[in-house]
């Protein structure tokens, strides 16, 4: 998908946020909600979106939006950071297709980082996906420290 287009209503994050697909919460509030991601790049990999923008990406997100996710994203960086104690933290937004964008639901990841990992972004893989429990299990510790 290009930079241009229409908004999907029914695009994983969007279900989400309907109701209509599960996910593990680490953090909700009146306009953002955070949880972790069911194909993880590392233990921790969380996203942030907004609940009620409908921008596919950094273009079209209005500016009160975009600082809503931004102050969730630190907080749940920071939580995370609190949590699992990770050599760094990667941050990163996506916009489009060819930069690797998957869902056209604005959104950041923050991927905890050890040393002597992999660094970057692989395409998630059909199938490669986390245990439930273990999200689970994950979220608590992380929701601890918010």
């Amino acid at each position: 998908m290009s930079l241009d287009g229409v908004y999907d209503e029914g695009n994983p994050f969007s279900l989400i946020l309907q109701g209509k697909l599960p996910s593990t919460r680490l953090y909700e509030d009146e306009h953002t909600l955070a949880f972790l991601d069911i194909q993880p790049q590392s233990r921790g990999h969380s996203l942030v979106i907004s609940k009620w923008s409908k921008a596919r990406n950094i273009l079209e997100i209005e500016d009160e939006a975009l600082c809503q996710v931004m102050t969730t994203a630190k907080k749940v960086t920071t939580a995370i950071r609190k949590a699992l104690d990770p050599d760094g933290i990667h941050v990163a937004q996506f916009n489009g297709a060819p930069a690797g964008q998957t869902v056209f639901h604005l959104h950041v990841h923050i991927v905890p980082r050890w040393e002597g990992g992999p660094l970057g972004f692989s395409a998630h893989a059909q199938g490669n996906f986390a245990d439930p429990a273990e999200l689970q299990a994950l979220a608590e510790e992380i929701r601890a420290r918010l």
